[in-house]
Parts: C-alpha cells; sequence; structure tokens
C-alpha cells in the first residue's frame, strides 16, 4: 500500500479566490446506507479531515433522519474556525413522501430547503445541487430558483445530480452551471457513455464522483454477498442489482482483476480507483469518497500518492473490458429517481 504521508494534493481551481484538492469526501455515510450512525466517531473523523487538508464535503438535506448529516456536519463547522476550511457542498429536491423518496424540483420547495440547509449547517453552502430530477418540473423553474438564491448570497455556486446531457444543456441555458454530481468509477463509467462526460466538457462543468469506489466494492473488502448483510447496508436490500447475489459472484472477478494491479503499483485497490477516476479525464474528475473511519479516510487521501501512466491506464480499460460489470445501477424500484430525457 502506498505511505500514508501524501505528497501536496492534486488542486484544482474554482475561482481567483478558491482552490480545492482533487479529491473530496462523502458524508452520506455518516447518517445512513452502511450500517448504523456513529456520531462520536464519525465527528472525529470530520476532525481528522479538516486536519489533513480534506477540505470539500458533500452532504444533501435528506441524507439520515431528520436532516442528521446537515446537521452533524454543522456541529463539526461551528466549532472553532472550521466552517473557513470547509468548501461545503450540499444538495436539496427530494422528499420523503409515505415513506419514498419523490423528487420536487419546484421554486418554492428550493427556497425552504436552502433555508433549511443554512440553518442546519450554520452558514450558507458553497455549492448546492439539485439532488435529482423532477419530471414534473421545468428544470428551468429549479435552476432559476437556484440563481435566485445564489444572488441572495445563499450559495456561491451551483449544480445538478444525477441528470441526463439533454437536461444538462437545457439547465446551463437557464443558469450558469459550476457542477454536477455523478456516480463514476472502475465499476460504473455510464457518463463515458451517455453524454454527460463531454457535455461536462463542452461546458466547463466539474463532476464530483459518487461511490468512486464502486459502493464499497472496489476496496477489495468484499469477497462474497455474505459481506453485505449486516443491519442498515443498503447493498444487501435489492435496490442495487450490482450487489445481488449473482451478479456478485461475477463482478468479484473485476475486483480481483483490479486488487492484482494494485499490487503491482504498491497501493490498495481502493486507492487505485481513486487515482484513475482523478486521471483518466485530466481534473475533470474530483472523487468524494466516504468513510466513518479515519484510518479509511487517510488511506483514501493517500490515493494522491498514486501516478498512473499511459500503461497502467490502458491496463485499467483493459480489466474493464475482459471483466464487464453485471445488474442494472439502480433497481425498478428508483426508476422514478432518474432522469430518463
Amino acid at each position: 500500500m502506498a505511505a500514508l504521508k501524501t505528497t501536496p494534493p492534486r488542486l484544482i481551481r474554482l475561482a481567483s479566490d478558491l482552490e480545492i484538492p482533487q479529491l473530496g469526501y462523502g458524508a452520506m455515510g455518516l447518517s445512513q446506507s452502511y450500517g448504523v450512525a456513529k456520531d462520536p466517531e464519525s465527528k472525529e473523523t470530520l476532525r481528522h479531515a479538516i486536519e489533513i487538508g480534506c477540505q470539500l464535503w458533500n452532504t444533501a438535506t435528506i441524507y439520515g433522519q431528520d436532516q442528521h448529516n446537515e446537521k452533524l456536519i454543522g456541529e463539526i463547522l461551528r466549532e472553532s474556525d472550521n466552517r473557513d476550511k470547509v468548501t461545503l457542498v450540499t444538495k436539496w429536491g427530494l422528499k420523503l413522501n409515505d415513506g419514498k423518496l419523490q423528487p420536487d424540483g419546484s421554486a418554492a420547495f428550493a427556497r425552504h430547503c436552502i433555508d433549511q440547509s443554512i440553518w442546519n449547517l450554520g452558514s450558507p453552502p458553497d455549492i448546492w445541487l439539485l439532488h435529482r430530477i423532477d419530471q414534473t418540473v421545468a428544470i428551468e423553474e429549479s435552476v432559476q430558483a437556484m440563481e435566485d438564491a445564489r444572488r441572495a448570497g445563499k450559495c456561491r455556486f451551483i449544480g445538478l445530480s444525477a441528470m441526463s446531457a439533454s437536461t444538462l444543456r437545457r439547465a446551463a441555458k437557464a443558469g450558469k452551471i459550476d457542477f454536477v454530481e455523478m456516480e463514476f468509477s472502475p465499476f460504473e463509467t455510464a457518463i463515458e457513455d451517455n453524454g454527460v462526460l463531454d457535455a461536462c466538457k463542452e461546458l466547463g462543468v466539474k463532476i464530483l464522483a459518487y461511490s468512486p469506489l464502486g459502493k464499497g466494492a472496489l476496496t477489495g473488502k468484499f469477497k462474497s454477498f455474505e459481506d453485505f448483510e449486516k443491519e442498515g447496508d443498503m447493498r444487501s436490500t435489492g435496490l442495487f442489482p450490482r450487489f445481488n447475489r449473482d451478479a456478485w459472484e461475477h463482478n468479484v472477478k473485476l475486483v480481483n482483476a483490479l486488487e492484482e494491479l494494485a499490487k503491482e503499483k504498491q497501493c490498495s485497490p481502493g486507492q487505485l480507483a481513486l487515482a484513475w477516476d482523478m486521471q483518466v479525464h485530466g481534473d475533470l474528475i474530483i472523487p468524494i469518497p466516504g468513510t466513518k473511519s479515519i484510518k479509511y479516510l487517510d488511506e483514501n487521501w493517500a490515493s494522491q500518492n498514486v501516478q498512473l501512466n499511459a500503461e497502467a491506464l490502458a491496463k485499467i480499460r483493459s480489466i474493464l473490458r475482459e471483466n464487464p460489470v453485471h445488474g442494472e445501477q439502480y433497481s425498478e424500484a428508483m426508476n422514478h429517481l432518474l432522469d430518463h430525457e
């Protein structure tokens, strides 16, 4: 494994007065989806992220019961002068309706959500994204609401999450889209083929890559379906078909092949995946891996030490071609959250 002491981080300039590392942090798992929440441990991990310079944090209003994730982060940001050390992303546009997630991209809900987020976090977010596309509301209305919030000083950058290329192009005509959040990793490369990556390059939009470790698959820590069967682990629920028993028995072959290459590169398989995300398309993609653990936060952060030359990048492409992923990205139960435009 690569040494945990990192070289100076790969930096991306967002504005004349704002430069961030190319590797960020996804906070969702502190509140849901990957086991039960453990607030004391989570707070120590967030404090450690500040200490090592991992300053781009990604959250959302919907993460955790009663906005738990935003409130947890807000507690840490209120400590000392921590807010100035973090570039904060949050998202709006999802709500629970009879226990089911439902998109709401209306201007009225946007106004409610940004004020709620500012209250939870203790200050305006730097980056504010529409979490899912509402097919009943014109994207222009949602973007205009975000532009209104930006003009009011309630955020600095805006963008979308999990949208199609055509929706992104429409949105970019209605306002200045700075970021999108999309799943991207060696386990999920659809944005390279569905036009989203090309649209982002054309429009100058940065990509926050969620699940850059394939929802943990690419860490090499899971070898059988039973490894996912624990309380609160979304991977064993059927919502993500790639983790169903039959699919996983095939998909673990990709994990094993990448693990062998990682040994050659003297890094962990997770570090290899994150390095690939950061380097395969220049500085376009900012991975936002999540973890509750300081140990794995340090391991992820050290992925910036891993340099992939043309030969290594070609080898990874070969591995992906030889081991195509089985199973859909999401189940039919989550189909209503996808942008089909």
